[in-house]
């Protein structure tokens, strides 16, 4: 199989898709962005005006783009969703037409333009509650909610596309945690650590359920290291993709212990027990990956970041929370 060149990223003007873009192209790939833009145009900072970067904002739902612009390249990093339950639950129809509707085309599409690796961003949440004290790959999926129900089929229909001359694999990342340029607020670490700097106090909704996280930087690292394999290797592959798994009320302790000071902790009750504990033995051992990243370096990155300004009205702009800025924009 010849040499990757070319990478078509769907959101990457996302919340990873921003770190990652910027990556690749120092790492000379050509790259092609597919996104909306909804958190604004200036979002992959690091590669803007960069000759090996085309910007493509439009709809993953728009087949006659991926027609016109997936041939030419070599792989595709696939994004780009409504991502988290909460988000889904916005607009069921609309989440669908996006996560799962669109996908079938994109996959097609792209196998018959002649891309030759598809990386495919799924989630853990397709295990759905388990009680085993490692979730492994091989255990069968359970998906709880619609988000994650669709997550599993993509993975299903794009296992089923794999040939000889299209190599795809599937990622199941954890909690991604961590600064961005497309910055996330309303996810476990950067939540916890956002109000411990900024509310002088941290509340726990629950505290007993295990969550694993993964450092962003590391969920850049899984993307460029993927399309340095051998094809042969990850060819219909499924790889869990997490480091560190805590419960939510030691991440809160973390948080205070890493910022420093005596930073009150609060716990409140929540009706959300999901409670997981993700193996990422099988990329280690199959293939050498190791997260090098921790929490903790999250924690202070994202320290770093809102006191040089980088994240201004946290607390109450929209672009940082997923929920608040769907319900603004309102998608058809």
């Amino acid at each position: 199989m010849s040499e990757i060149k070319t990478i078509f990223v769907t959101g990457g003007a996302g919340y990873v898709g921003a770190l990652l873009v910027p990556q690749l192209l120092d790492a000379g790939y050509k790259v092609k962005v597919l996104d909306l833009y909804l958190y604004g145009d200036d979002v992959i900072l690091g590669g803007k005006g960069h000759p090996n970067l085309t910007e493509i904002k439009g709809d993953l739902r728009d087949a006659s783009l991926l027609e016109k612009h997936l041939p030419g390249c070599d792989a595709v990093i696939h994004l780009a969703c409504i991502s988290n339950d909460p988000s889904y639950e916005l607009d069921p129809s609309l989440a669908r037409s996006i996560n799962y509707d669109a996908f079938l085309p994109l996959v097609d599409i792209s196998k018959k333009s002649g891309v030759k690796r598809f990386i495919y961003a799924s989630s853990s949440s397709v295990y759905g509650l388990k009680d085993d004290p490692e979730v492994t790959e091989d255990l069968p999926l359970e998906p709880l909610t619609d988000y994650s129900k669709y997550k599993a089929m993509c993975e299903e229909y794009l296992n089923k596309a794999a040939t000889d001359d299209f190599i795809v694999t599937t990622i199941r990342p954890s909690t991604v945690c961590g600064y961005s340029p497309r910055m996330r607020l309303d996810l476990t670490v950067n939540i916890l650590t956002n109000h411990a700097i900024n509310k002088g106090k941290i509340t726990v909704f629950g505290g007993e359920q295990k969550r694993p996280n993964l450092h962003i930087q590391d969920m850049c690292d899984v993307y460029l290291f993927m399309l340095k394999q051998d094809p042969k290797k990850i060819q219909k592959k499924i790889y869990n993709v997490g480091y560190e798994n805590y419960k939510v009320k030691e991440i809160a302790q973390m948080v205070r212990e890493t910022l420093g000071g005596d930073i009150p902790v609060e716990t409140t009750p929540t009706n959300d027990n999901r409670s997981y504990h993700v193996s990422s033995r099988k990329i280690r051992d199959e293939l050498g990956f190791e997260p090098t990243h921790t929490i903790q370096e999250a924690i202070l990155d994202l320290k770093n970041a809102f006191e040089a300004g980088k994240l201004p009205n946290s607390m109450d702009d929209i672009r940082y929370f997923n929920v608040k800025l769907m319900q603004a924009v309102k998608l058809k």
